[in-house]
């Protein structure tokens, strides 16, 4: 994939926050490790350019108002008065809605806003971190900023693929199985579904 490539099926491209042209490598090493076959290339670049807002962001934004909150939580956020006891304070957000699971501790921990998603796939949580680390030989306990960086924003990335035998469902044309397995859910879809479509053509 050329750098006209990327940017014909993700324009926002150009301001990613990273150097340009070293995320273009390191997609194209991606690629290399997925056998450079065009349904995997593509599925594995429309999950993570939808997944990173066309590779412009690789952390999470908790940012939520207190509508936001009980919309998107609404286990963790059930009324309006928590929901204003949070709302706009993203470090705090986190540590309430990703504590005890994932590996992380409880809300004072901390753990909730140090693990949360970043990446080209969001990783998120203690043990995610913990994996993903060993499969680097990368520190991201102590060091989770590295997760916002290349090389590991990508590789991170494909360590999930990897583990989840994406490349299984991608041979398929099975995006919506992708989606579903990256998301928890399938929100999104229809754009993801679009994103493969184009990079399919492209590349």
């Amino acid at each position: 994939m050329n750098n006209q490539q990327l940017l014909q099926i993700f324009p926002k491209a150009i301001h990613t926050p990273v150097n340009f042209n070293d995320l273009l490598g390191k997609l194209n090493d991606v690629f290399s490790k997925l056998g450079n076959q065009t349904n995997r290339s593509a599925a594995f670049l429309a999950q993570t350019g939808y997944e990173s807002n066309s590779f412009t962001v690789f952390k999470e934004n908790l940012n939520y108002s207190a509508q936001g909150l009980m919309a998107t939580f609404p286990k963790y956020f059930p009324t309006l008065d928590i929901a204003n006891a949070y709302a706009r304070q993203p470090a705090k957000i986190a540590n309430k809605v990703y504590a005890n699971r994932m590996g992380n501790g409880n809300e004072n921990s901390g753990d909730g806003f140090r693990y949360l998603g970043r990446s080209a796939i969001q990783c998120t949580g203690l043990n995610n971190y913990t994996a993903c680390g060993q499969f680097l030989s990368t520190d991201f306990i102590n060091s989770p900023e590295l997760l916002e960086q290349l090389p590991a924003a990508i590789d991170c990335a494909y360590w999930y693929w990897n583990k989840m035998n994406l490349n299984k469902y991608a041979d398929l044309d099975d995006i919506k199985t992708i989606t579903k397995l990256i998301n928890g859910g399938y929100n999104g879809l229809d754009q993801r579904t679009a994103n493969y479509n184009l990079a399919k053509e492209v590349l």
